[in-house]
């Protein structure tokens, strides 16, 4: 386990690319300061785009960044014969780690569901302290059981009563959101009304599209602070810029679109957080594969084959014997990095991967960003799968990512 003052550095250094006096710099620390926090109540990722494109089969280890713990927790329906979850975030450890007991100790699905699902009734605080509290280990007891800055407030266990997805960086964004929309006359929450995509659209074009005009969305979006609630550092906040020639309200507003009408809405659980910040209210509503009620069982019994790892992704390889390997999910991590941390990161990956492993990543922009960047000689070793990193960054529901893109570890080489 990772002492607090390491983790710090590890949040510090994943986002750190600039001398800290310039301007750049300056932003990032404060990105990094508020990075430390919970950030992703649910991470903002396909997980049925990820485990087509990762082909997770019954002898696999799948290495994947952590975040929230959905993507992680719904990989075990495809049998992996184990999965590391990885992440520099303590807060985030400390979720998947109540998750993945909770799928082994809460007596039923509905109960998990209540916690997870619907997160927002004084209940699932009592099945905090009778059925989990005592199966954790001491650090996420320690965190849950604690209180905010300055030991203030009520315990974060609260939070499974107060609607846990309001909260954390993205939900307090989120929530502003609605704010701002409000000011502007526009409740976000009438698009789930929408019952075909055609009225879908048109609710975006009468309520969302007219919002990206407004002349103080317009200055609040060109200011890469007014993005750090997504999680947008600032390296990755320029890749986003640049991919809509420096026009962000334009980049945002068709990342929205795609949000708002790209998918059914009874199929797309991403937009019911945006626009609900909630979950549906029905059984069968959309949810994270992990928090429907057929995989519960599935979820439940492997839940023990998760290990989670308070560590940065390239530290955690480094230590990791060569080829022992078969699947990587990096996230959007990669936008992030300087050309140096990438190589150093695609050497261990490389070295680790067993013979047609597979890494999956998306970017803020459409391209992959590794050719130009990853040495010649790592990057050779992989083949990408462009044909399939389209078609998978099409079907993405979570639609705020430029691309998809799969590697495949080239035998041949």
């Amino acid at each position: 386990m990772s002492s607090p003052s390491k983790v710090r550095c590890g949040v510090s250094a994943a986002v750190r690319r600039t001398p800290a006096l310039s301007r750049q710099g300056l932003s990032e620390i404060v990105f990094a300061w508020m990075f430390r926090g919970l950030v992703y109540p649910q991470i903002w990722e396909d997980p049925a785009v990820d485990m087509e494109a990762l082909q997770i089969g019954r002898d696999h280890h799948v290495v994947a960044i952590a975040s929230g713990g959905c993507n992680v927790l719904s990989y075990l329906i495809a049998d992996p014969a184990r999965i590391t979850a990885v992440d520099v975030n303590t807060a985030h450890v400390a979720l998947v780690r109540l998750k993945l007991a909770a799928a082994r100790h809460l007596p039923s699905w509905r109960a998990f569901y209540r916690f997870f699902g619907t997160a927002d009734e004084a209940v699932n605080v009592e099945a905090y302290w009778n059925h989990l509290a005592p199966r954790l280990d001491a650090s996420t007891r320690a965190y849950w059981e604690g209180r905010g800055a300055f030991g203030l407030g009520r315990r974060r266990i609260s939070l499974f009563a107060r609607n846990v997805y309001k909260h954390g960086l993205l939900g307090h964004f989120i929530g502003l959101g609605h704010a701002v929309a409000r000011l502007y006359g526009v409740d976000l929450r009438r698009l789930l009304a929408a019952r075909s995509r055609e009225e879908q659209l048109e609710l975006f074009q009468t309520l969302l599209a007219p919002l990206f005009e407004k002349r103080f969305v317009r200055w609040a979006v060109d200011r890469p602070v007014a993005l750090y609630g997504l999680g947008i550092p600032p390296a990755q906040y320029a890749a986003l810029a640049s991919a809509g020639g420096g026009d962000m309200a334009a980049v945002l507003r068709s990342r929205v679109e795609r949000l708002t009408c790209g998918f059914d809405l009874d199929d797309n659980y991403f937009a019911w957080q945006a626009f609900g910040r909630r979950y549906g209210d029905g059984e069968r509503d959309p949810v994270p594969p992990y928090l429907e009620r057929d995989n519960f069982a599935a979820v439940s019994a492997r839940a023990n084959r998760v290990a989670v790892v308070n560590a940065a992704m390239t530290e955690h390889l480094a230590a990791q014997p060569a080829q022992s390997v078969d699947r990587y999910v990096l996230l959007d991590a990669q936008d992030w990095m300087t050309d140096a941390q990438l190589d150093a990161l695609w050497g261990e990956i490389t070295r680790t991967a067993k013979p047609g492993a597979r890494v999956i990543f998306r970017t803020a922009a459409e391209p992959s960003l590794l050719p130009g960047r990853l040495d010649d000689a790592i990057l050779s070793r992989w083949r990408y799968e462009a044909d399939a990193s389209r078609a998978f960054t099409a079907r993405d529901r979570s639609a705020i990512y430029g691309g998809f893109h799969l590697y495949v570890l080239d035998d041949r080489t």
